[in-house]
């Protein structure tokens, strides 16, 4: 029964094998796969994994299973958008990656964990997908990151917006996407399973490669055609609130309140 639920949950969450159909939904329109495909839909797999996560904790053998599938999910989604140069199925695959991620989180028995990463998540893939959206508008419809190149000075705003966003895919510090990735990986080696870290740092080194490319190509490349619009202000807005959730929306509160208190118990003098 376990098995079956994970199934669903895992063609829900596009986990291997049963991915391939997440690159091919991103031929909507942008705000939709911002929405849908970075922050809703395809979460629904972990978090009914994370909803019965004391079920599935009667059964270490699935739950093994679960982060196994993870690790292969993660490092084949990230190698698979290294070899992609359609902008949005580069994000379409860095989505799967980091689905299984928050996967692995659910197989060490970490379902705040995986529910952190998912929240993270959200808040720099919809940014990177709404940038996107952004910058296929000023390019006339173009969504070969090799056919743009040198618009860091045409577009600054989208500039500035994709760097926060694939820093906090990158994981980054100090980004949001730092925070929840970082908590996966720790908790995997409490969890004494060495092979599965290795699995997610390898995962993590190929993101921040990838991640790279997409930047430097299109900001930094060999200028190919210049933009045709100017982002509009409205997008601007949209993008400028994800810039600040994406670099802030890692933080826990009581973390920092705990920091702070901790400070003013250090400073209060002894009594004599």
């Amino acid at each position: 029964m376990l098995f079956t639920s994970f199934a669903g949950a895992a063609g829900k969450s596009a986990q291997v094998p049963l991915h391939s159909w997440l690159p091919d939904a991103m031929a909507g329109p942008t705000p939709v796969s911002a929405l849908i495909h970075a922050a809703t839909m395809v979460t629904a797999g972990i978090y009914l994994v994370a909803r019965n996560i004391e079920l599935f904790s009667l059964a270490p053998d699935v739950l093994h299973f679960i982060a196994i599938v993870g690790v292969i999910t993660l490092i084949l989604g990230a190698t698979s958008a290294l070899a992609q140069t359609d902008l949005k199925r580069i994000l379409a695959y860095s989505t799967i990656s980091q689905l299984g991620y928050m996967f692995l989180a659910l197989g060490v028995g970490s379902a705040s964990a995986a529910v952190f990463h998912l929240m993270t998540h959200a808040f720099f893939k919809a940014l990177l997908f709404l940038s996107a959206g952004a910058l296929i508008y000023c390019m006339h419809h173009e969504k070969n990151i090799f056919k743009m190149g040198g618009l860091r000075k045409s577009q600054p705003l989208l500039a500035l917006s994709f760097g926060i966003g694939c820093a906090a895919l990158a994981s980054l510090p100090m980004t949001s996407g730092f925070f929840s990735k970082e908590l996966i990986l720790e908790q995997t080696l409490l969890a004494q399973q060495p092979l599965l870290w290795w699995g997610g740092v390898v995962g993590a080194f190929f993101t921040a490669l990838y991640s790279a490319k997409l930047f430097f190509v299109i900001f930094f490349g060999k200028l190919s055609r210049p933009s045709t619009h100017n982002t509009p202000r409205a997008m601007a807005a949209v993008l400028i609130t994800l810039m600040l959730l994406s670099l802030i929306g890692g933080i826990q509160p009581q973390g920092v309140f705990a920091h702070f208190a901790a400070l003013e118990q250090s400073q209060i003098p002894a009594p004599l």
